[in-house]
């Protein structure tokens, strides 16, 4: 009886078990150094994924099936002694109900990641001060990620997350590293985030909810409805470009989505596709070949 109830509580303490908010992978690619020792490399991989993996983001509660999916790929490009350059590409999903699909959700290369790392050196972020280039650019792109999630789930649910990259931004801004640069049309990510929070963009933070949780969400339950929705959700980035025309966040969003759009218009019940493509080669030129490719 007693093995039974420890047994029971055992059960019932995994199932109250709260994670950390990432179920993130990191990788780096020394392939372009020509580096023979390759011991400091793998010792910084595993320390960015302990990083962030177990740092403590927020204050909120998550549970393990509720960690957002990710990954960062980090390819080095020069390193000398403590030195680093390279760049960091940043992809994120979100699962869609009543599916086992992944839904992409951010893509991003940013090519502006120069940092100092000495091997075992322990990588800690401190929200009060900017201590670390490496530290502060992960950082920044965690709370990105949790926001970009945020917001497929509730309207402008992103907007701690993404204060809290701005926080990081405005801590940068002192220092002497790229990438954090507010002068216009420099695509940094000063840029990103002061988009995210702006009332100028509001639009793709409407687009970004409506199309995942009132119109991918319902797809598998109803298709018809769910592609009409998200056929919606894509005609409000037409209000986006008419005041803002080449906005980065339209880049951001069509970065990760192109291929599903296709997909998703390819298939099952069919809608205006003249209309949708007539609206996705307007907002969304640059991928206009796909595009070409939405059929029946």
């Amino acid at each position: 009886m007693r093995n039974i109830l420890f047994s029971v509580f055992l059960l019932f303490a995994a199932l109250g078990t709260h994670a950390q908010e990432l179920n993130c992978q990191v990788t780096v690619n020394s392939d372009q150094v020509g580096q023979t020792n390759q011991q400091i490399f793998r010792t910084l991989e595993r320390s960015l994924n302990d990083f962030v993996n177990k740092t403590k983001w927020t204050n909120r509660t998550y549970r393990e099936n509720e960690r957002v999916n990710a990954r960062m790929f980090i390819t080095v490009t020069q390193y000398e002694s403590d030195r680093f350059e390279a760049n960091i590409q940043i992809q994120s999903t979100r699962p869609v109900f009543s599916t086992t699909y992944e839904s992409p959700v951010f893509n991003y290369k940013d090519n502006a990641f120069n940092f100092q790392y000495q091997e075992f050196q322990p990588l800690v972020f401190n929200p009060n001060n900017f201590d670390s280039n490496l530290v502060g650019v992960i950082s920044y792109y965690v709370y990105v990620i949790l926001g970009l999630d945020a917001d497929t789930f509730s309207l402008e649910g992103g907007n701690d997350f993404y204060r809290r990259a701005q926080n990081i931004v405005t801590q940068a801004q002192s220092s002497s590293y790229s990438g954090w640069s507010q002068e216009t049309g420099d695509r940094s990510r000063f840029e990103l985030v002061d988009n995210l929070l702006s009332n100028s963009f509001r639009e793709y933070r409407i687009a970004m909810y409506n199309y995942h949780r009132k119109g991918l969400d319902i797809l598998a339950d109803n298709n018809s409805t769910g592609k009409q929705i998200i056929a919606g959700s894509l005609r409000l980035f037409e209000t986006l470009i008419s005041r803002r025309p080449n906005a980065f966040l339209i880049q951001t969003f069509f970065d990760a989505k192109s291929e599903e759009i296709q997909n998703i218009f390819s298939d099952g019940p069919k809608i205006d596709i003249v209309k949708l493509k007539e609206t996705l080669n307007k907002v969304a030129p640059f991928y206009s070949g796909t595009w070409n490719e939405i059929n029946y």
